[in-house]
Protein backbone atom coordinates (compact mmCIF):
# COMPACT_ATOMS: atom_id res chain seq x y z
CA UNK A 1 0.00 0.00 0.00
CA UNK A 2 1.33 3.31 -1.04
CA UNK A 3 1.39 6.90 0.69
CA UNK A 4 -1.72 7.73 -2.16
CA UNK A 5 -3.55 4.74 -0.97
CA UNK A 6 -3.26 5.62 2.98
CA UNK A 7 -4.48 9.24 2.04
CA UNK A 8 -7.40 7.53 0.29
CA UNK A 9 -8.22 5.71 2.58
CA UNK A 10 -7.79 8.42 5.69
CA UNK A 11 -10.57 10.52 3.81
CA UNK A 12 -13.00 7.73 3.37
CA UNK A 13 -12.93 7.49 7.61
CA UNK A 14 -12.92 10.63 7.38
CA UNK A 15 -16.70 11.41 5.73
CA UNK A 16 -19.69 10.97 6.68
CA UNK A 17 -21.25 7.22 6.63
CA UNK A 18 -25.12 6.66 6.78
CA UNK A 19 -24.86 4.22 10.15
CA UNK A 20 -26.26 4.31 13.34
CA UNK A 21 -26.26 1.46 15.74
CA UNK A 22 -29.18 -0.85 15.70
CA UNK A 23 -30.81 -1.60 19.11
CA UNK A 24 -29.04 -4.70 20.47
CA UNK A 25 -26.04 -2.50 19.37
CA UNK A 26 -27.32 0.40 21.49
CA UNK A 27 -27.84 -1.72 24.94
CA UNK A 28 -24.33 -3.20 24.69
CA UNK A 29 -22.98 0.22 24.67
CA UNK A 30 -24.81 1.47 27.19
CA UNK A 31 -24.04 -1.78 29.33
CA UNK A 32 -20.21 -1.23 28.31
CA UNK A 33 -20.08 2.24 29.75
CA UNK A 34 -21.81 1.76 32.51
CA UNK A 35 -19.68 -1.06 33.61
CA UNK A 36 -16.96 0.84 32.91
CA UNK A 37 -17.77 3.52 35.39
CA UNK A 38 -18.93 1.77 37.86
CA UNK A 39 -16.21 -0.90 38.58
CA UNK A 40 -12.75 0.94 40.07
CA UNK A 41 -10.46 -0.95 37.49
CA UNK A 42 -11.91 0.14 34.28
CA UNK A 43 -12.95 3.30 35.66
CA UNK A 44 -9.45 4.14 37.06
CA UNK A 45 -8.22 3.28 33.60
CA UNK A 46 -10.44 5.52 31.40
CA UNK A 47 -10.74 8.47 33.62
CA UNK A 48 -7.72 10.10 32.04
CA UNK A 49 -10.28 10.25 29.37
CA UNK A 50 -12.71 11.84 31.17
CA UNK A 51 -10.21 14.13 33.10
CA UNK A 52 -8.43 15.58 29.63
CA UNK A 53 -11.77 16.79 28.15
CA UNK A 54 -12.11 18.31 31.51
CA UNK A 55 -9.31 20.22 30.66
CA UNK A 56 -9.35 20.78 27.71
CA UNK A 57 -12.95 22.70 28.63
CA UNK A 58 -11.19 24.99 30.54
CA UNK A 59 -8.53 25.95 27.75
CA UNK A 60 -11.20 26.04 24.83
CA UNK A 61 -13.53 27.97 26.78
CA UNK A 62 -10.74 30.42 28.07
CA UNK A 63 -9.19 31.41 24.55
CA UNK A 64 -12.64 31.61 23.07
CA UNK A 65 -12.71 34.67 25.56
CA UNK A 66 -9.26 35.83 24.88
CA UNK A 67 -7.07 33.93 27.29
CA UNK A 68 -4.18 32.34 26.45
CA UNK A 69 -4.17 28.24 26.92
CA UNK A 70 -0.26 27.56 28.20
CA UNK A 71 -0.58 23.36 29.17
CA UNK A 72 -2.42 21.33 31.24
CA UNK A 73 -1.68 18.35 33.77
CA UNK A 74 -3.39 15.27 34.28
CA UNK A 75 -2.35 13.76 37.74
CA UNK A 76 -1.23 10.05 39.00
CA UNK A 77 -4.62 10.43 41.30
CA UNK A 78 -6.17 11.46 37.44
CA UNK A 79 -7.00 14.56 38.78
CA UNK A 80 -5.82 17.51 36.51
CA UNK A 81 -5.22 21.18 36.25
CA UNK A 82 -5.35 23.40 33.33
CA UNK A 83 -3.60 26.90 32.96
CA UNK A 84 -4.91 29.89 31.03
CA UNK A 85 -3.16 33.31 31.31
CA UNK A 86 -4.71 37.05 30.97
CA UNK A 87 -6.61 39.18 33.99
CA UNK A 88 -7.05 37.53 37.12
CA UNK A 89 -11.05 38.61 37.77
CA UNK A 90 -13.70 39.28 35.00
CA UNK A 91 -16.02 37.41 33.21
CA UNK A 92 -13.26 35.44 31.28
CA UNK A 93 -11.73 33.86 34.11
CA UNK A 94 -14.84 33.31 35.90
CA UNK A 95 -16.21 31.19 32.67
CA UNK A 96 -12.95 29.37 32.08
CA UNK A 97 -13.32 28.09 35.91
CA UNK A 98 -16.48 27.24 35.38
CA UNK A 99 -16.00 25.46 31.62
CA UNK A 100 -14.25 22.00 33.88
CA UNK A 101 -17.41 20.11 34.57
CA UNK A 102 -20.25 20.75 32.03
CA UNK A 103 -17.05 19.98 29.59
CA UNK A 104 -17.40 15.91 29.27
CA UNK A 105 -21.48 16.50 29.67
CA UNK A 106 -21.29 18.80 26.72
CA UNK A 107 -19.07 16.42 24.71
CA UNK A 108 -20.95 13.28 25.87
CA UNK A 109 -24.41 14.53 24.62
CA UNK A 110 -23.06 15.28 21.71
CA UNK A 111 -21.51 12.47 20.67
CA UNK A 112 -24.77 10.58 21.42
CA UNK A 113 -26.33 12.50 18.73
CA UNK A 114 -23.59 12.03 16.50
CA UNK A 115 -23.58 8.32 16.55
CA UNK A 116 -27.16 8.12 15.33
CA UNK A 117 -26.57 11.23 12.91
CA UNK A 118 -24.13 9.64 10.62
CA UNK A 119 -21.38 11.78 11.59
CA UNK A 120 -18.97 9.46 14.18
CA UNK A 121 -16.38 9.32 11.63
CA UNK A 122 -15.84 12.86 10.55
CA UNK A 123 -16.43 13.99 14.20
CA UNK A 124 -13.46 11.39 15.70
CA UNK A 125 -11.51 12.45 12.95
CA UNK A 126 -11.61 16.56 14.31
CA UNK A 127 -11.52 14.58 17.61
CA UNK A 128 -7.97 12.92 16.77
CA UNK A 129 -6.88 16.40 15.27
CA UNK A 130 -7.43 17.80 18.33
CA UNK A 131 -5.70 14.69 20.12
CA UNK A 132 -2.79 15.59 18.17
CA UNK A 133 -2.82 19.73 18.96
CA UNK A 134 -3.30 18.86 22.63
CA UNK A 135 0.13 17.04 22.35
CA UNK A 136 1.69 20.97 22.69
CA UNK A 137 0.34 21.67 25.67
CA UNK A 138 1.00 18.38 28.15
CA UNK A 139 3.13 19.65 30.90
CA UNK A 140 4.11 16.40 32.50
CA UNK A 141 5.15 12.98 31.60
CA UNK A 142 1.81 11.12 32.96
CA UNK A 143 -0.10 13.42 31.06
CA UNK A 144 1.72 12.80 27.95
CA UNK A 145 1.47 9.56 28.50
CA UNK A 146 -2.52 9.61 28.96
CA UNK A 147 -2.89 11.85 26.17
CA UNK A 148 -0.50 9.50 23.62
CA UNK A 149 -3.05 6.47 24.51
CA UNK A 150 -6.05 8.62 24.28
CA UNK A 151 -4.93 8.96 20.87
CA UNK A 152 -3.59 5.77 20.06
CA UNK A 153 -7.07 4.30 21.22
CA UNK A 154 -9.00 6.90 19.60
CA UNK A 155 -6.64 6.17 15.93
CA UNK A 156 -7.09 2.18 16.43
CA UNK A 157 -10.50 2.67 16.57
CA UNK A 158 -11.03 5.35 13.37
CA UNK A 159 -9.17 3.23 11.37
CA UNK A 160 -10.11 -0.38 12.10
CA UNK A 161 -13.91 -0.16 12.58
CA UNK A 162 -16.31 -0.33 10.33
CA UNK A 163 -18.86 2.34 10.45
CA UNK A 164 -21.66 0.95 12.43
CA UNK A 165 -19.16 -0.45 14.75
CA UNK A 166 -17.81 3.06 15.20
CA UNK A 167 -20.85 4.70 15.62
CA UNK A 168 -21.72 1.91 18.67
CA UNK A 169 -18.23 3.02 19.95
CA UNK A 170 -19.05 6.73 19.94
CA UNK A 171 -21.82 6.18 21.55
CA UNK A 172 -20.61 4.40 24.31
CA UNK A 173 -17.84 6.90 24.82
CA UNK A 174 -20.38 9.66 24.95
CA UNK A 175 -21.98 7.40 27.52
CA UNK A 176 -18.73 7.37 29.37
CA UNK A 177 -18.22 10.99 29.26
CA UNK A 178 -21.95 11.87 30.87
CA UNK A 179 -21.60 9.11 33.68
CA UNK A 180 -17.95 10.53 34.06
CA UNK A 181 -18.91 14.06 34.33
CA UNK A 182 -21.75 13.12 37.29
CA UNK A 183 -19.11 10.77 39.29
CA UNK A 184 -16.57 13.72 38.99
CA UNK A 185 -19.35 16.13 40.24
CA UNK A 186 -20.48 13.64 42.77
CA UNK A 187 -16.93 12.99 43.73
CA UNK A 188 -16.87 17.24 43.96
CA UNK A 189 -20.26 16.97 46.16
CA UNK A 190 -18.78 14.67 48.45
CA UNK A 191 -15.26 15.12 49.25
CA UNK A 192 -14.81 19.45 47.65
CA UNK A 193 -10.79 20.44 48.41
CA UNK A 194 -10.03 24.07 48.56
CA UNK A 195 -8.41 23.79 45.24
CA UNK A 196 -11.42 22.55 42.90
CA UNK A 197 -13.80 24.71 40.55
CA UNK A 198 -16.61 25.29 42.92
CA UNK A 199 -14.45 27.26 45.88
CA UNK A 200 -12.07 28.56 43.01
CA UNK A 201 -15.07 30.66 41.71
CA UNK A 202 -16.55 30.99 45.42
CA UNK A 203 -13.67 33.12 45.76
CA UNK A 204 -13.09 34.81 42.47
CA UNK A 205 -16.86 35.63 42.48
CA UNK A 206 -18.41 35.77 46.33
CA UNK A 207 -21.19 33.38 44.96
CA UNK A 208 -21.26 30.47 47.47
CA UNK A 209 -19.44 26.92 45.93
CA UNK A 210 -22.67 25.26 46.09
CA UNK A 211 -24.54 27.75 43.81
CA UNK A 212 -21.73 26.67 41.35
CA UNK A 213 -22.16 23.13 42.20
CA UNK A 214 -25.61 23.57 41.74
CA UNK A 215 -25.48 24.99 37.99
CA UNK A 216 -22.43 22.16 37.10
CA UNK A 217 -25.58 20.07 37.83
CA UNK A 218 -28.52 21.85 35.93
CA UNK A 219 -25.95 21.71 33.46
CA UNK A 220 -24.73 18.05 32.93
CA UNK A 221 -28.62 17.28 33.58
CA UNK A 222 -29.81 18.77 30.75
CA UNK A 223 -26.94 17.40 28.32
CA UNK A 224 -28.49 13.82 29.77
CA UNK A 225 -31.96 14.58 29.12
CA UNK A 226 -30.55 15.60 25.45
CA UNK A 227 -28.98 12.64 25.11
CA UNK A 228 -31.84 10.34 26.28
CA UNK A 229 -34.12 11.86 23.80
CA UNK A 230 -31.87 10.75 21.39
CA UNK A 231 -30.90 7.03 22.63
CA UNK A 232 -34.66 6.23 23.68
CA UNK A 233 -36.51 5.74 20.43
CA UNK A 234 -33.32 3.13 19.78
CA UNK A 235 -34.30 0.86 22.42
CA UNK A 236 -36.95 -0.96 21.57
Amino acid sequence: MDWNDILDQAIEHARPADAAPPGWWTLLALAVACVVVALPLTWRLLRPAVTIVHELGHGIVGMACGRRFTGFVVSGDMSGHAVTVGPSRGLGRVLSAWAGYPAPALVGALLVQVAFGGWARPVVTAILVVLALSLALVRSAHTLGAVLLTLAATGALWWLAGPTVLAAAVLAVGVLLLLGAWRHLGAVIGHGRAQDDPQQLARLTGVPAWAWTLSYALVIGACTWWAWRAISPHMA
